[in-house]
């Protein structure tokens, strides 16, 4: 199928608030405990916001268009540079995140995308594109390895025992 991929526009944020809806309930399936469904007035800001500010720290936001419809959308949001004090070396870092809407999954859109963030991340000095994953969610970790990018690290968490309340700080 082919899509044509360019950059979201204002009459876009319907379908972006859409997709982006749509990734929360996606993910709500995959691990409840972590994800929720977003309250959509601040989602239509959000993307609002981003396609009306001409700030280069701005998300970078693509979207595959197919005839009379947005079928999927590619977000670059640029990472500022770490500060001083740390052991990071200064580059210019991104993270990707791409949804597809169902009926069009595996039929090239995603790639498509990838490929455009790709080259739009790197025209504004990213030299590191880093695709945050939830563990569970399988199908985007081969999506996305499918697509070239690697293991980078390894994050672990941990929620912080409760104090009781009124114990003293020590």
């Amino acid at each position: 199928m082919t899509a044509l991929i360019r950059p979201a526009q204002a009459d876009d944020i319907p379908a972006l608030v859409q997709l982006r809806l749509a990734n929360a309930h996606r993910h709500i399936e995959l691990g409840p405990s972590a994800h929720r469904q977003p309250d959509i007035s601040a989602v239509y800001q959000y993307f609002h916001d981003a396609l009306s500010s001409p700030d280069t720290s701005t998300p970078l936001i693509l979207v595959a268009e197919v005839p009379g419809e947005v079928a999927g959308m590619a977000e670059v949001v640029i990472v500022p540079d770490p500060p001083g004090h740390q052991i990071l070396i200064p580059r210019r870092t991104a993270q990707i995140h791409t949804v597809v809407l169902d009926g069009y999954r595996r039929k090239g859109i995603g790639t498509a995308l990838v490929s455009a963030a790709e080259q739009q991340a790197a025209e504004h000095g990213v030299s590191l594109l880093i695709a945050p994953i939830f563990a569970p969610n399988t199908s985007a970790i081969r999506f996305y390895s499918g697509a070239g990018f690697g293991e980078h690290g390894v994050l672990l968490s941990k929620e912080p025992a409760a104090r009781p309340t009124g114990a003293p700080n020590q």
